[in-house]
């Protein structure tokens, strides 16, 4: 209808034209109420509704029976609904079926409860899981769960709980309300609105006293710390109750949660914790909440805490991390002839400011040394060195075809793919207390690599980790880079031994705290049990994001108590995703089949006559062999350690104090309030991912940029312009050039996103070509050289340093390694006892090395490589004596130096030229006159004792240049790079 029609106008018209009148749906009647059970009590009568008893007709349910009425129930309740719940149907099995329904939908409503420690389960409704891995709370939660749509079948409906293993569900009762309309919400206690004038009297002598004296230091609005949310100086918060549910029920002192803290009925919620309260003023209590807790407080402290504590969004984003990206113009500098470009000048005005001036400019010997470690991480051969010492034009011309090269190479991506696994705690094993392998992560960390070789956008780089099996793909090629790139969630650390009750929140945990340091720079996992105490993130914003990947289904490596791995992705195209996908279970349930049968054939074997034990013996080893062979046979294409949507996407509730166990109201999946706060919109179908992607890269984000930055620039100076790169909040600390971050950030967008692009404008400043010795007073105006007078001298990390021995040593392996030999699946026993423990001898790069999470590689232990548990965002530098002995005794340093020594020796007939060879290959300069005669001595002496132990004089030459080596590779200039 036209918005200013007027509907008698329309009635005519369409009356006229012989159409019928558009009317609004009418909204569905309301639910009536069909029947209710006490699954193992006696009738009842609970919220006006007859409940029968579990024993009635049309009723049949499997599992035991069990009851506990001393148990404090957690909301307190009624006492009838109390009675109902404390008793229950449990098991790790339970199946209840009604009979005698009608037709047409209904709802069901399922109660459950806990006596003693949560367990895990599922819960079904005709067989369909309506409540995935329900956690069962601590001793005395309950839980009034659904309703739940369904349909009964022939007139029978069926509820059920799987929890194998651990996971022992507790049904108390169930309701069955009839039609999808809305169900009618339970009728509440009702409190004395309006006291009476002796109400009111009682109240101001007997109850608020004992209130003020006993419980306001913790409970009240001016409490110097609230405890357990809940506020006694007010009306409202007595009736609002606090983290363990509503603390009175009026008119029901027993079902109340306050009589029975008062009462010291539970030690751990005992109130006032040191000393009882007397008998009289627990008697008071009794009675007052006997007569409907009538309450003449006005002023509303639950409003008056909210407002406090309520956070000022406006004032929040003006923290410089959340502010939009600013475009500073270059400041003005005294000195003009210095800066070579944009970067130089702000690098320079903040010096001049400080009364300091740059350094000299590096020689070219240093500067192809820095620059080919800063990009490949390996050092520059002496063909490059004398190239670029050659090259007529300038530094900075010379240089750029330098970096262009250096990017143009392979062991680029190599070099800064290790940055990235360094921030995301990449490992080869899952890091349950068995630490199980994963064959197949190595995918991802290829993928790592090439995408660097190939300057991936950093928004396609980011997005493609988050949801690459949700975009589309014009090859399948591109489709399997897309499903290996998820493999950054689904390399979230694994916890424990438990299978059915597995504490998947925790690995949920562990993906939104590195998905906040590696592409926010911010510390999400704080807001976990509470609101980020410093920085702008209350928790619902925490459990508006973990819903994302609540939604998402995560492979299993295997663990001590289920050792098979599963739920992995097949890499094929998506239109033969779904017959992949078959295949799979059913390889699966054929082995389990299989699996079975050797179990009855042993079983049989046991019991079999001696005269047929022979046959029983064969027919044993047959069911083996066929087992073995079901397992050994491949499957017709590769699998990814990646993610994939769960079939049922929801929202989820903030956990309380982070215990899945306590949960609160649920949360919308949304992003950071702080951060704009958009909402997945309704009619996403999925977990949210590809949104959560959209929202990082959005340009009206401006942290991913600046973070990203900022990381390249620590890589290439030492320390990024924000000292801590995983943390931009208020406990970080705050950079030092903050208009260069923004001003390189701008341009960083400029340019596409291209992290190649952002190398090119970092080198080309004349900041980066500084020597490393920086000019008089520097140190005592800028001890730790923030203002960048000069280039802050490094140790090479350990993966450059191992791989600079091995090429030396002339036994380096270039290129991809290829998978780990990891023992077969088959023989996967580990346990917390007994956990997957390997070190794999490699000539590959570092990179390749396979990593565990619970169990550091030797060599890169003891020279501070990232700890593949948690986000490195930059490496400690250590300097022990474990260091130095090892480049003296290891043996791997001891056969890259022999390789060293006879490299020299092959290269270089004469003495005096194979020892300028090997200063300008270790170290990228010639010897000086001194170091060249006491080189000479050295290797002299030492030929001279390996021959006096009768060492051949030929092994002896090469002993000697081999320990000349060893020096060589201990020293500082050899490890450090200027």
């Amino acid at each position: 209808m036209p918005p200013r029609s007027h509907p008698l106008l329309w009635l005519i018209l369409s009356a006229a034209l012989g159409m019928a009148p558009v009317r609004a749906a009418d909204p569905p009647a309301p639910a009536e109420f069909h029947r209710a059970i006490n699954l193992n009590g006696p009738a009842l009568r609970i919220d006006g509704h007859d409940w029968e008893a579990g024993d009635t007709t049309n009723l049949v349910v499997e599992a035991k029976g069990f009851e506990n009425q001393a148990v404090v129930l957690k909301p307190a309740t009624d006492r009838h609904r109390a009675r109902m719940i404390r008793s229950s149907r449990w098991g790790n099995r339970v199946d209840v079926r009604l009979t005698g329904l009608p037709a047409g939908p209904c709802q069901v409503f399922l109660y459950v409860w806990e006596d003693n420690h949560s367990e895990q389960f599922d819960l079904l409704v005709n067989d369909r899981v309506v409540e995935e891995k329900f956690h069962s709370g601590d001793a005395g939660s309950w839980r009034r769960l659904g309703p739940w749509p369904a349909e009964p079948v022939d007139g029978a409906l069926k509820v059920s709980a799987r929890g194998p293993g651990h996971g022992a569900a507790n049904l108390s009762g169930i309701e069955i309300w009839t039609g999808a309309g809305p169900v009618p919400p339970p009728p509440g206690p009702a409190f004395a609105d309006a006291p009476t004038p002796a109400q009111r009297d009682f109240f101001e002598a007997r109850i608020r006293p004992v209130l003020a004296e006993n419980c306001y230091s913790c409970h009240s609005a001016r409490a110097e710390k609230l405890k357990g949310g809940l506020l006694l100086d007010s009306r409202a918060g007595i009736r609002r109750g606090g983290d363990n549910g509503p603390v009175i029920t009026p008119g029901d002192p027993e079902a109340s949660l306050l009589v029975a803290a008062v009462r010291h009925d539970d030690p751990n919620l005992a109130m006032p914790p040191r000393e009882k309260l007397p008998a009289h003023a627990i008697e008071d209590l009794v009675t007052w909440i006997r007569d409907g807790a009538p309450d003449p407080r006005d002023e509303d402290t639950v409003a008056a805490v909210r407002t406090r504590d309520a956070i000022d969004w406006d004032a929040a984003r003006q923290w410089w991390a959340f502010r939009p990206l600013a475009d500073p113009a270059p400041p003005a500098v005294a000195d003009t002839d210095w800066p070579a470009g944009a970067i130089d000048r702000f690098i320079l005005s903040r010096q001049e400011a400080a009364g300091l001036r740059p350094a000299a400019d590096a020689d070219r010997r240093t500067l192809i040394r820095r620059v080919t470690f800063d990009l490949t991480g390996l050092p520059p051969t002496p063909a490059e060195i004398d190239a670029f010492l050659a090259d007529p034009e300038s530094d900075p011309a010379a240089l750029r075809r330098v970096v262009d090269r250096l990017l143009d190479s392979p062991r680029y991506g190599e070099r800064w793919g290790r940055h990235w696994l360094d921030v995301v705690r990449y490992a080869d094993t899952a890091g349950d207390n068995s630490d199980f392998p994963i064959p197949q992560m190595r995918r991802y960390q290829d993928w790592v690599i090439e995408a660097f070789n190939r300057d991936l956008p950093y928004d396609r780089f980011v997005t493609e980790q988050l949801a690459g099996d949700l975009l589309p793909a014009a090859t399948p090629e591109e489709r399997r880079r897309q499903v290996v790139a998820t493999g950054y969630i689904a390399n979230a650390r694994r916890f424990g031994s438990r299978v059915d009750d597995y504490p998947q929140h925790l690995t949920i945990e562990d993906t939104l705290d590195n998905l906040g340091r590696a592409f926010l720079g911010l510390s999400l996992s704080c807001a976990r049990c509470h609101d980020h105490k410093f920085d702008h993130i209350p928790a619902a914003d925490y459990y508006a994001l973990y819903g994302i990947f609540h939604s998402t289904r995560y492979p299993w490596p295997g663990i001590e108590l289920d050792q098979r791995q599963r739920d992995l992705v097949p890499l094929v195209p998506a239109d033969e995703a779904d017959a992949a996908v078959a295949l799979m279970r059913e390889r699966e349930s054929e082995k389990g089949r299989l699996e079975k049968e050797v179990r009855r054939l042993r079983d049989a074997l046991k019991e079999a006559p001696e005269a047929g034990r022979d046959d029983a013996r064969m027919a044993v080893a047959d069911a083996e062999m066929a087992l073995a062979e079901h397992v050994a046979r491949p499957l017709p294409f590769d699998l990814a350690y990646a993610v994939a949507e769960s079939p049922r996407p929801a929202d989820t509730p903030i956990q309380v104090k982070g215990d899945p166990a306590r949960p609160g109201p649920v949360v919308r999946r949304r992003f950071l309030t702080v951060l704009g706060g958009r909402e997945l919109p309704a009619d996403v179908p999925g977990s949210g991912r590809r949104e959560l992607a959209a929202w990082l890269t959005d340009p009206a984000n401006p942290l991913p940029d600046r973070v990203l930055v900022n990381r390249v620039w620590q890589h290439h100076f030492g320390r990024g312009l924000v000292p801590t790169p995983n943390d931009f909040g208020r406990q970080g600390q705050p950079p030092t050039h903050p208009e260069l971050l923004d001003w390189l950030a701008v341009r960083f967008r400029e340019s596409g996103r291209s992290i190649k692009e952002l190398h090119r404008l970092l080198l080309a400043s004349r900041t980066w070509r500084q020597a490393s010795v920086r000019p008089a007073g520097a140190d005592l105006a800028d001890p730790s050289n923030q203002l960048l007078a000069g280039f802050p001298r490094r140790r090479m990390d350990a993966e450059s340093l191992r791989d600079t021995l091995l090429a030396l040593g002339g036994t380096l392996r270039e290129g991809p390694a290829g998978g780990h030999p990891f023992p077969p699946a088959s023989e996967w026993k580990f346990t917390q006892h007994n956990p997957f423990k390997a070190v794999y001898p490699s000539d590959h790069r570092s990179i390749y090395l396979m990593t565990q999470r619970l169990q550091r590689h030797p060599f890169l232990a003891i020279f501070d490589g990232a700890d593949p548990s948690a986000s490195t965002a930059a490496r400690l530098t250590t300097t022990t004596p474990v260091q130095a002995l090892h480049l003296l005794n290891d043996p791997m340093i001891h056969a890259q130096s022999e390789g060293f020594a006879r490299r020299l020796r092959e290269g270089e007939p004469d003495p005096d030229r194979r020892l300028a060879l090997a200063y300008r290959t270790a170290l990228g300069r010639e010897p000086d006159p001194v170091e060249a005669a006491g080189a000479r001595e050295f290797l002299a002496a030492a030929a001279e004792r390996l021959r006096g132990g009768d060492t051949p004089p030929d092994r002896a030459e090469a002993g000697a240049w081999a320990a000349l080596a060893r020096v060589l590779f201990s020293l500082n200039e050899f490890v450090h790079i200027d």
